[in-house]
């Protein structure tokens, strides 16, 4: 069997005598890595999604099973989170032992020694168990019209690349393409019409990607783009080659061509401010409030990527703001506290009437 179509599994052991046996033991049906310590299997595990099982040894040095048990269920990572993780226990390992690896989330046991039989049993059923489960998740986070992922994947994409550009310290940009006043749209055209545009503009938009980047229909309106590495110039840079296909689409309405009209908003968090996949959102449900506003083919960023269309544009809202400032955006903040001050001075003025006593009208 080719070794990339093999299932991935990881065995802990501190033990070189325990890891080569599994290795023989399973080789044949599972590609096997091994780890010989917490530390070591939480590496491999952080940086790789793709593991089926994962079997551990408890008494280990540096970081035993217990902590890479807790360290698996905790994390922010669903897929990782759910891991199937069979607990590998020997003679020394007492029914306390058990029940504590049992209370913190353990999904089996074998014991040692064990035999290719039990090992390979175990190794098949949660393995079997775990790609079932990705399965389901994957076709729950698929868009059925476009075959993109949906709101529910893109979001659970942006957490995970929130938290490797915090890691790496590196740059990540977020794009949403929104089709300007779309319910009109499909008055105008009917629901068949309406659809095939969507999975004209879905195939089009597939071709800017790179394999890298990320690209959901987030809404029935709507597609976000993940771009890793692409700071806001290189987001910017991507969006001209988006609204370039986008040109290329146009549709007969009561004979007449007419092209699809779009806004597009982006914005590149920062990656020491622990960002997360809501405060992201935020900012961006800002940009596209004023981006509506300003009309069709606007493009709105970080305040000092803000197209000269929309330069004159409305003023920044204060919920628009708190997700700046949680996005570490301050200095972006800072240049709008004018306008926020006269969107807020009615309730200071209000809350000085209510501390003072003053009676309220």
């Amino acid at each position: 069997m080719d070794n990339n179509k093999k299932p991935l599994l990881l065995f802990v052991d501190d033990s070189k005598v325990m890891r080569l046996a599994a290795d023989k033991m399973l080789g044949r049906e599972f590609q096997v890595d091994v780890a010989e310590n917490g530390v070591e299997a939480w590496r491999k595990i952080d940086l790789n999604p793709d593991y089926s099982v994962v079997f551990s040894d408890l008494a280990m040095p540096e970081m035993d099973g217990y902590a890479l048990l807790e360290k698996i269920r905790n994390s922010p990572d669903e897929g990782v989170a759910k891991l199937p993780v069979i607990i590998v226990t020997g003679a020394e390992n007492d029914d306390e032992a058990r029940s504590r690896a049992l209370k913190q989330g353990a999904t089996d046991f074998i014991s040692k020694p064990f035999n290719s039989t039990d090992l390979l049993a175990r190794a098949r059923a949660h393995s079997n168990y775990q790609e079932e489960r990705k399965a389901l998740a994957r076709q729950a986070m698929v868009d059925p019209l476009t075959r993109l992922g949906n709101h529910r994947y893109i979001q659970h994409r942006l957490g995970q690349e929130l938290a490797l550009a915090a890691r790496q310290q590196s740059a990540l940009s977020v794009v949403q393409l929104e089709i300007y006043q779309f319910n009109q749209l499909f008055i105008q055209l009917g629901k068949r019409r309406a659809d095939m545009v969507l999975m004209k503009l879905a195939q089009l938009l597939q071709g800017v990607v790179r394999k890298e980047d990320s690209l959901a229909r987030s809404k029935v309106d709507q597609f976000t783009f993940l771009l890793p590495s692409a700071d806001i110039e290189g987001a910017r840079r991507f969006v001209e080659r988006a609204l370039k296909v986008c040109e290329k689409l146009a549709f007969q309405h009561r004979g007449k061509p007419q092209r699809l009209p779009v806004n597009v908003v982006l914005h590149s968090p920062d990656a020491n401010a622990n960002s997360t996949p809501e405060a992201v959102q935020r900012v961006l449900d800002g940009y596209l409030k004023r981006a509506r506003e300003a009309g069709a083919g606007c493009v709105v960023g970080d305040e000092d990527e803000i197209s000269a269309a929309d330069k004159q544009g409305p003023v920044m809202g204060v919920e628009q703001a708190l997700g700046l400032i949680q996005a570490g955006k301050q200095r972006v903040v800072v240049s709008a506290l004018p306008d926020l001050k006269r969107q807020l001075m009615p309730l200071l003025k209000l809350m000085q009437q209510v501390s003072s006593g003053q009676e309220i009208v």
